[in-house]
């Protein structure tokens, strides 16, 4: 578990550099072509680490319901995100790592519920949710490496 939470750290790593190197008018921007933009990404791998782990682990999120709106899976930018906002995200990257680990550390997580991801993949147990997480990380930092070459 330990390697695969230093991966997520490196991923995390990885998605706050898009705030040193892009303006809120940059990380907004949707290019031609493309259904979202850079920080709809970030909110959305948020959103999805935070249901793939908490929810299905029967535990609340640390995210709003409003939040997990605006960035679950099938949605679309649906409004600019303002500067808090982006302030916002780039805290939950941060905070979400330190909180699931001591969460783990705690012991927390008692149960699983089992799930299918929407691209296929049976998820049997938190552990496989925390593998999945990096990937599916791993697939939007490739989208937003592409949208990056149009803002």
């Amino acid at each position: 578990m330990k390697s695969t939470v230093k991966i997520w750290k490196t991923n995390r790593k990885l998605y706050l550099e898009y705030f040193d190197k892009y303006s809120p008018e940059q990380l907004n921007k949707i290019p031609e072509r493309f259904n979202n933009n850079l920080i709809w990404n970030i909110g959305h791998i948020i959103v999805a680490q935070q249901v793939l782990i908490y929810k299905s682990s029967g535990l609340k999120e640390y995210i709003s319901e409003e939040f997990t709106n605006l960035y679950k899976p099938g949605t679309k930018p649906a409004k600019e995100a303002s500067e808090n906002e982006i302030k916002e995200m780039k805290e939950l990257l941060v905070s979400h790592i330190e909180k699931t680990e001591s969460d783990l550390t705690d012991g927390k997580f008692q149960i699983y519920n089992e799930r299918t991801t929407s691209m296929g993949f049976h998820l049997g147990s938190l552990e496989e949710a925390i593998a999945y997480n990096n990937y599916h990380e791993g697939l939007h930092l490739g989208f937003m490496m592409s949208i990056r070459k149009f803002v």
